[in-house]
């Protein structure tokens, strides 16, 4: 333990820089966040390499690091990486290719700022506008706390006499100053310098625990992890296969509907950023996501059983038996890797919490108050911060129907807006009724199957069935919404623009 604590010194002098670093972003962009389009899109002019590492960090939080890598990692072996695979080629490289440059020319054309306004734009509705900003109030606010999930194993053991509560603190302090400030450019800027940590992170874990003599190198993987469980080395995931597609499906097609990664594409200067930046995203992806899940795979070579922590404790505890017993090298390692999930903690909580404060501050209060419209920047600066605090005081309390909402909110989000959304952008057939249909439809597979199992077993069960949940929450939307419209009439106003 003694070794460890030493990386105190080299841990704050990296998180002191780290700090300085986006405060500083923060104070240079605020003068370009003084309107609305500034301070939600950056003036629509962001380029390739900002755009890219904007969606990629903002895909990946401190969870996919400690609690999704540890999961699939200890179940299923080396047939977790999957999911990194499936992110990168789904969730990132055919999203690009199929969303970014309709998106960004059709919320160009109908002036909107947010998914709800696309929604009111696309199908004039007002009530499809109300109706989508609460769904992401409601599952995105909550949402927002699970990204401090994953830092608490690592920050005790370097601060053992220090709450993680002010790990947390750091994470909503740094992450307010800065969005509250510059707004969405500072976001991608800060993404960009996160973006970059958060790759030579990946790089110091896969490196230590493989050079460990617990793994041995590359060529020793898969011998060793067969003596402990020939299944840990099956390319299909083995008895987990199903599982396994439904984690891909989920984590991968799910940010097709999620707002804060669409409104990305709401932000790319031009085509030919759209083309640099797909590439960018995809490779960016492949290497995050791979290599967490990569580092997973290896935790049967270090532990013999499931940590008191349970699996998010399974990750954390690999590196510091990778690391033994760190000299000046390993404390350097460990000030990288806890910075790598802060990083990922605040890219994922400032697109949820602008996304979140939007949904208030544009598409919601403007139809409640006449005079909105001179409020509208401060209140935006205002619900920024104040979704921050909720996001914090929501991860320390830990109250329990919190944690389950976390956990179906990515599935009834996406559920919710995949179909309108896509159909929306490709279907000049789709109608109003239909987008209805889909989003309701999406939001009520989850609900309904939620309730069916937690009354006809208990709601752990339901909790953990909630990936499920949330991919045929996002199938039903996507088939309802245009056998809907097939049924009902389209006004001419409603018309997508290519």
């Amino acid at each position: 333990m003694n070794d460890l604590v030493s990386a105190q010194p080299i841990t704050i002098i990296a998180l002191v820089i780290f700090s300085v670093a986006l405060v500083g972003v923060g104070i240079a962009t605020r003068k370009r966040a003084n309107n609305v389009e500034g301070f939600l899109l950056g003036d629509r002019g962001i380029g390739a390499w900002m755009s890219a590492f904007a969606y990629g960090t903002s895909y990946f939080s401190a969870v996919i690091f400690i609690g999704y890598a540890g999961k699939q990692g200890w179940d299923i072996g080396l047939g977790g990486i999957w999911i990194g695979v499936g992110n990168a080629v789904l969730g990132c490289f055919l999203a690009w290719l199929v969303l970014a440059r309709r998106t960004r020319s059709m919320t160009r054309a109908l002036g909107a700022k947010t998914m709800p306004e696309f929604f009111e734009g696309r199908y004039g509705s007002k009530g499809l506008k109300f109706l989508s900003a609460i769904i992401i109030f409601v599952f995105l606010v909550p949402y927002s706390a699970a990204v401090y999930k994953g830092l608490g194993s690592l920050f005790n053991t370097i601060f053992p006499d220090v709450s993680v509560n002010i790990c947390m603190l750091l994470v909503a302090a740094l992450t307010a100053v800065y969005l509250v400030l510059g707004g969405y450019l500072a976001s991608v800027y800060t993404d960009f310098i996160q973006g970059i940590i958060m790759i030579f992170g990946v790089v110091a874990m896969v490196v230590i625990v493989v050079i460990n003599p617990n793994v041995g190198g590359f060529d020793n993987i898969i011998p060793r992890l067969r003596e402990i469980d020939p299944s840990l080395t099956s390319i299909t995931g083995g008895k987990y296969f199903t599982f396994l597609c439904v984690n891909i499906l989920l984590t991968s097609f799910g940010t097709w509907g999620l707002p804060q990664m669409v409104s990305k594409f709401y932000a790319v200067k031009d085509v030919s950023a759209i083309r640099r930046a797909t590439v960018i995203s995809t490779f960016f992806a492949a290497f995050i996501g791979m290599g967490a899940y990569f580092v997973g795979s290896l935790s049967r070579l270090f532990l013999t059983e499931l940590p008191a922590g349970g699996y998010d404790s399974v990750v954390p505890q690999v590196l510091l038996k990778a690391l033994g017993a760190p000299g000046t090298f390993g404390n350097a390692v460990l000030a990288v890797i806890l910075i790598l999930l802060l990083s990922a903690s605040m890219s994922t909580l400032s697109a949820v919490v602008l996304t979140s404060s939007s949904a208030i501050s544009i598409d919601l209060m403007p139809h409640i108050s006449k005079n909105w419209s001179k409020w509208q920047m401060p209140a935006m600066r205002a619900l920024c911060l104040l979704f921050v605090a909720l996001s914090y005081v929501f991860a320390t309390m830990q109250i329990a129907i919190i944690v389950s909402i976390m956990s179906f909110s990515w599935g009834i989000v996406s559920g919710s807006f995949i179909g309108p959304y896509i159909w929306g952008l490709y279907s000049k057939k789709t109608t109003k009724v239909g987008a209805y249909a889909g989003m309701l439809g999406g939001l009520f597979t989850v609900v309904i199957c939620t309730l069916v199992q937690t009354i006809t077993q208990d709601f752990a069960v339901a909790s953990a069935n909630a990936p499920i949940y949330g991919v045929a929450a996002m199938a039903v939307s996507f088939v309802v919404v245009p056998v809907v419209s097939l049924f009902t009439k389209a006004p001419n106003s409603q018309r997508p623009h290519s």
